[in-house]
């Protein structure tokens, strides 16, 4: 399995588990393959378990009945996929796909139900990743329903700063990868505004922003961003 990138995020879920408790949970999944742009999971359908992220990443996103698509969060390996309702009762609330080529274990809810009732760690688990999965979510409904498309972006970037940040000289890496046109999906922008709106923040010496990665270098400054309201 990858290297846990989350350093402030959660734990991965098989963290805590005995080699035999690991091996068990195993047994019972079933791993597939996804190539990038693959659908895992989709709005509205049947849920029956949750994926377990061995490799790559997942976008879970929510489709608008307009087209309009709004990303809630990319998980990566150690991370789960496929709640809230991780028994495989309800339907999937958003959808799932491949944001790069993937590999996940499916754990189908009678299964999980099942495990959880004899391995606690699991247990915890789950319900430490739901937890934070709905601070994420939390997070995104302030964000989209409060705040200007500039104050978004500043805020976004905070955000994920204090999910995936790593103290380095000079300021905090934000240790994932995000593209720009992920961060576009999550703040309701363009990518070519994402662009923009990051070099002007290099310039400012805000950030420090090359390709994927972003380094916070005045978390101060940004924290109290005010936004431009024409952009809202």
């Amino acid at each position: 399995m990858e290297a846990f990138p989350q350093p402030a995020g959660p734990r991965p879920l098989l963290y805590g588990l005995s080699e035999l408790e690991r091996n068990l949970v195993m047994e019972q999944g079933r791993r597939r393959v996804l190539y990038r742009g693959a659908t895992l999971f989709t709005q509205e359908a049947p849920n029956d378990g949750i994926w377990l992220i061995e490799t790559g990443r997942i976008r879970v996103f929510y489709a608008a009945p307009t087209g309009r698509e709004i990303t809630l969060a990319y998980w990566y390996p150690g991370n789960f996929v496929g709640g809230p309702e991780v028994f495989g009762t309800g339907t999937h609330s958003w959808s799932g796909m491949a944001a790069s080529n993937s590999t996940v274990l499916h754990l189908p809810g009678a299964a999980l139900r099942q495990l959880v009732t004899k391995i606690p760690a699991l247990a915890f688990g789950i319900i430490e990743g739901l937890s934070f999965k709905g601070r994420c979510y939390s997070a995104l409904a302030q964000m989209l329903g409060t705040r200007s498309i500039t104050d978004r972006l500043a805020f976004l970037l905070m955000h994920l700063s204090g999910l995936y940040g790593v103290e380095e000289e000079g300021g905090i890496l934000i240790a994932a990868d995000f593209t720009h046109a992920d961060l576009a999906h999550m703040v309701g922008a363009t990518r070519q505004w994402v662009t923009i709106s990051l070099k002007r923040l290099t310039e400012q010496g805000i950030v420090s922003a090359r390709r994927s990665q972003i380094l916070i270098q005045r978390p101060d400054v940004l924290a109290r961003m005010p936004g431009d309201k024409k952009d809202a």
